[in-house]
């Protein structure tokens, strides 16, 4: 069928929406027609440094509404509202076990450009384009395999639950899944754009007592202090580890890094009280620890989270039963633009403009 999508044709180039070819469903896998997806720093990454196959198209937090179902799909019927999430193999250890941010073939399913099977379901004049995160959601229409298919509520506006397959489900999982602070602990959230936002809407649902917020700009420290974080640190203005450990009284006892800033995640580690848990979950380059006195003297623990260590279909409906409960206002973080501004969105979430950019594209 011919469809509508955003082609990234080279490295660093803008997107181009164009006409494409996408092939019908194979076995175990799902059609879905596109109603929204969320522009997620990754797809940015992916585009400017082409960490997938390129020419593809890109976008992996999508929701739409299930079309077609292929062969041996069970779960899903047509006119079933869906979050696409990540590709996982779910059957390797990892995944067996309820892991699936660590699949042993993550990285081939989600940016080896290809569907589950290692073929391609997108086309233009022939030649293959690539397929990201198993679903490409930056199209009209998309396939994904049934795994990374989640079934989600009716009554919620689905134009905003794409987020909740990446970026949303990362800042909260990372909270709710892996850390899983005590009612009445403390914790430092470093960034405050969607995925530390949501580390703090989560922190305030189990009940952290004191929630900090650390960022450079004051309009996300106010907008965290809305969400739940009971103080709020501007990195450029104040000593950070200085403040929060008079304001601890030593030290918080978890951290969420989402900047992959290495000053900010060496912060991240030394505002910690002992025996204290940082979690990283932002993309940081290689970067110099001082392993002994930011880690070994105080028994602190340093650990990588990915996709918030969350099983999604799980996982996601839990946060849209939050969400409808009033504890995760998570349509506060968005902005909602047009699919033929996706350029525009893009550049609004770089410069700080938007928090959570979703493409409307029905």
């Amino acid at each position: 069928m011919k469809i509508k999508a955003a082609v990234t044709n080279g490295q660093g180039q803008d997107f181009v929406l164009e006409e494409v070819d996408l092939a019908t469903p194979k076995a175990n896998e799902v059609l879905v027609k596109i109603v929204a997806t969320g522009v997620c720093h990754t797809d940015a990454v992916a585009r400017d440094l082409a960490i997938a196959p390129l020419p593809a198209v890109l976008g992996h937090e999508g929701a739409g509404i299930v079309e077609e179902v292929g062969e041996g799909v069970t779960r899903f019927e047509k006119g079933d509202h869906v979050v696409l999430s990540f590709a996982h193999c779910g059957h390797c250890d990892h995944c067996l076990t309820g892991h699936p941010t660590v699949c042993e073939t993550f990285n081939d399913l989600n940016f080896g450009g290809t569907n589950d099977d290692y073929t391609h379901r997108l086309s233009k004049d022939g030649q293959p384009l690539s397929t990201f995160f198993g679903q490409s959601s930056f199209g009209t229409y998309a396939i994904a395999h049934e795994r990374n298919v989640v079934k989600v509520d009716k009554e919620v506006d689905l134009a905003l639950l794409g987020p909740l397959g990446c970026g949303i489900q990362t800042g909260a999982g990372t909270v709710l899944n892996k850390l899983k602070p005590e009612f009445g602990s403390t914790i430092a959230i470093y960034g405050a754009g969607a995925v530390g936002l949501s580390a703090i809407m989560a922190a305030k649902i189990v009940g952290c007592k004191t929630i900090i917020a650390v960022d450079v700009h004051d309009s996300r420290l106010e907008l965290a202090k809305e969400l739940g974080a009971t103080h709020a640190f501007n990195g450029s203005k104040v000593d950070v580890v200085k403040e929060i450990k008079e304001l601890t009284k030593g030290g918080t006892k978890y951290a969420v890094d989402t900047t992959g800033v290495p000053p900010v995640v060496r912060q991240c580690l030394q505002a910690l009280r002992p025996l204290g848990i940082a979690a990283i979950v932002g993309v940081t380059p290689e970067m110099n620890i001082d392993v002994h006195n930011d880690l070994m003297a105080e028994g602190k623990t340093m650990v990588g989270v990915i996709e918030g260590d969350s099983v999604p279909n799980v996982f996601i409906p839990q946060l849209v039963d939050y969400y409808k409960a009033g504890q995760f206002p998570f349509d506060k973080l968005v902005k909602f633009y047009n699919f033929d501004q996706i350029n525009e969105a893009f550049l609004a979430s770089k410069n700080g403009e938007a928090i959570k950019p979703i493409l409307r594209i029905q």
